[in-house]
């Protein structure tokens, strides 16, 4: 599916790309709304009923991916909170090794994530794979999220690459509408970002079940 040797960088998303959206999803949906309900006096229902419409007005915007907005706007540690949940922090199948063969293919390998600096932090703690990356960049770091063509704009001032030569995957098909209207060449989603959800589908990106599907076939005789 790829020829690399057409490809110099390869940009990587986190969350439901590089790590099962698993996590992610039971903290805002569940556990959020629990600890939230329990520190108003109501039930975690009425708390979601209330916190809902927010984040889905914020959604794709920087803060909603931001630790710090959250934790003023809901007045709860949202960081502790996490940690509360982190044993579910867990990378997806195949990552390790597909990440050592890019490495073993000498390509600059660049974690580009929408996550706030923190939980990065505590997410590269609960999976030791900060050193496999090149380099790490958040969209807070650019100012904007990765939904925004502005991000990919700043990203080309701080950091050099040819879009032509790279390779993106991430599971949300708005960052990759954003990532391709930039010029980004190659292109790939995550069909099923959440082990616990149901598998997506796109009528022009291809979905990759596993990164596998983007690694030589051993050869097994």
């Amino acid at each position: 599916m790829i020829d690399w040797d057409e490809v110099d960088t390869v940009f990587l998303d986190m969350d439901g790309t590089l790590l099962d959206l698993r996590f992610d999803n039971h903290f805002w949906l569940e556990h959020v709304p629990l600890r939230f309900g329990q520190r108003h006096g109501i039930s975690t229902g009425q708390a979601r009923a209330q916190l809902f419409p927010k984040m889905t007005q914020l959604r794709g915007q920087l803060d909603w991916y931001c630790t710090t907005f959250w934790s003023k706007e809901l007045d709860l540690p949202i960081i502790e909170l996490k940690r509360e949940v982190s044993h579910l922090i867990k990378a997806r199948a195949h990552v390790e090794s597909f990440l050592k063969y890019l490495r073993g293919l000498d390509k600059r390998i660049v974690l580009f994530t929408n996550a706030h600096e923190d939980t990065l932090a505590l997410k590269m703690e609960k999976t030791g794979l900060e050193a496999q990356f090149d380099k790490t960049i958040t969209s807070h770091s650019l100012g904007h999220a990765k939904e925004v063509q502005a991000a990919w704009s700043v990203l080309d001032r701080v950091y050099d690459f040819d879009p032509d030569r790279a390779l993106f995957i991430d599971d949300s098909f708005s960052v990759l509408d954003s990532a391709r209207a930039h010029g980004i060449a190659r292109l790939f989603g995550i069909k099923m970002p959440d082990s616990g959800g149901d598998p997506l589908s796109h009528p022009h990106y291809t979905l990759l079940d596993s990164f596998e599907q983007i690694m030589p076939r051993r050869n097994t005789s």
